[in-house]
């Protein structure tokens, strides 16, 4: 690794790098990092670079909660180490280029509060049951010009939504972003102009789940950096302002055995177990992928943001959207879509928790009832009751206690992360619980 590490390290000071930024995401998705001088990449990669462990509870606010008993004192490090493999330049940072960090205690061994790790461990218990898993995220975003206190006064576009008209007002953001993501070894799909005020969307191509995750968070730092060369911020935030449209930050995952892909034709597939698993934890999945106070502001009927527990195909909103395989895209192109999911997200954590999930439920031989292509929103109490749809968990204090209540969930965290994740919960509950819609809008708008 040392030698790798060296061998890097001269390319990339050759190439006019000064220094290799370290990233990781707490668990409320925010991103956090440190930057190592590219002389010290080599010894980075041995030796990791010290941090406090009390990354692990800090909630949204950067306010560290000392509430879970194991991480209860301002004392203790941990290391934070690059994976090299994942290194990569930062086109529109050019003396810096960016590395995932994988957490390590101060003596080197596994740390149970590193997401990245947690994740690692399901991709290699589906692995030994034969399964591997495809993923990839759209992202939502809004845009506004810097200086602006929000989006909705001044909107970085004026739309119309998914027309050419709104991404002319943002040509050179929008060429940049092109250039960057293709620069910094981020394949995308596409780029629309989205529904909400001043919002873009883009989605990323599918990969292994640890690439994935890496990926979102290099996708970051890509559109942010982007942005402000070109006057501008965005916003990941899950809610911009009460009445409008929020962002969401959609996981698509396909299962695969070898070159098969086991969503194709779901429901009469085998992969339809692993969407019977997903459909199982889905009130617990929420408090993983969406867990903010704004999360749950954001998950309202009709806004095509989920706020029923069902499956669809091809159904906005549904949480679980079935995309099947056709005669054009092929076999391969079946994926299922959990939409309610957001910036908020670790999405390691995010990613670890959806996999087990599905695993599961081809574990334990699961059954999928029938699609649903309507809105049960629009429906009666009695109507919903007779499909078996209920509501997600529209508070906190629910998230918390669909966590709590699933096995498998609480499994894929262990008991360590699982009180420190609670716990950074129950700080940004408390914080959100003095205050009103307005200034927790306000609050959340940047920090993604």
């Amino acid at each position: 690794m040392t030698k790798a590490a060296s061998a890097a390290a001269k390319d990339l000071a050759v190439a006019g790098i000064t220094g290799v930024q370290l990233a990781w995401a707490d668990n409320n998705g925010i991103p956090r990092s440190r930057v190592v001088p590219i002389a010290g990449l080599a010894d980075a990669a041995a030796r990791g670079v010290g941090a406090t462990a009390l990354f692990a509870v800090f909630d949204t606010h950067d306010e560290i909660t000392f509430a879970h008993p194991d991480l209860g004192t301002p004392s203790g490090d941990i290391r934070v180490v690059p994976v090299l493999e994942r290194l990569r330049r930062l086109s529109r940072q050019p003396s810096l280029a960016w590395a995932p960090g994988r957490q390590i205690t101060a003596d080197g061994r596994p740390w149970p509060y590193c997401q990245r790790t947690v994740l690692q461990r399901q991709v290699e218990i589906a692995k030994a049951r034969g399964f591997a898993l495809k993923a990839g995220y759209e992202l939502e975003f809004a845009v506004a010009p810097v200086g602006s206190p929000d989006i909705v006064s001044a909107p970085g576009h004026s739309g119309p939504a998914y027309s050419p008209h709104g991404l002319l007002e943002l040509d050179e953001f929008v060429t940049a972003l092109l250039h960057d993501f293709d620069a910094n070894g981020l394949p995308l799909n596409q780029l629309h102009a989205e529904y909400g005020p001043a919002q873009l969307e883009l989605s990323l191509r599918a990969t292994d789940p640890l690439s994935a995750a890496d990926d979102q968070l290099l996708a970051r730092q890509t559109i942010h950096a982007a942005a402000r060369a070109h006057g501008l911020k965005v916003s990941f935030a899950p809610v911009i302002s009460e009445g409008a449209v929020g962002n969401g930050w959609h996981l698509h995952t396909s299962l695969w055995r070898g070159d098969r892909n086991l969503l194709a034709g779901v429901p009469d597939s085998e992969g339809a177990g692993y969407v019977a698993g997903l459909l199982r934890d889905l009130p617990a999945l929420t408090a993983i992928t969406a867990p903010s106070v704004p999360s749950t502001m954001r998950l309202r009927p009709g806004f095509f943001a989920s706020a029923y527990g069902f499956w669809g195909v091809e159904n906005r909103e549904a949480p679980l959207r079935y995309v099947p395989a056709t005669e054009l895209l092929g076999e391969g192109n079946a994926n299922v879509e959990l939409k309610p999911s957001d910036a908020s997200a670790n999405p390691y954590l995010a990613l670890a928790a959806v996999l087990a999930a599905g695993v599961a439920g081809m574990a334990d031989g699961l059954r999928l009832p029938e699609p649903i292509a309507a809105d049960p929103g629009t429906w009666t109490e009695e109507q919903r009751a007779a499909r078996g749809v209920v509501r997600l968990p529209s508070t906190p204090a629910e998230q918390d206690a669909a966590l709590v209540a699933s096995p498998r969930i609480r499994e894929v965290l262990g008991e360590e992360l699982l009180g420190a994740f609670r716990a950074v919960r129950k700080a940004d509950l408390d914080w959100a619980a003095e205050r009103g819609t307005d200034e927790i809008v306000a609050a959340h708008l940047w920090r993604y």
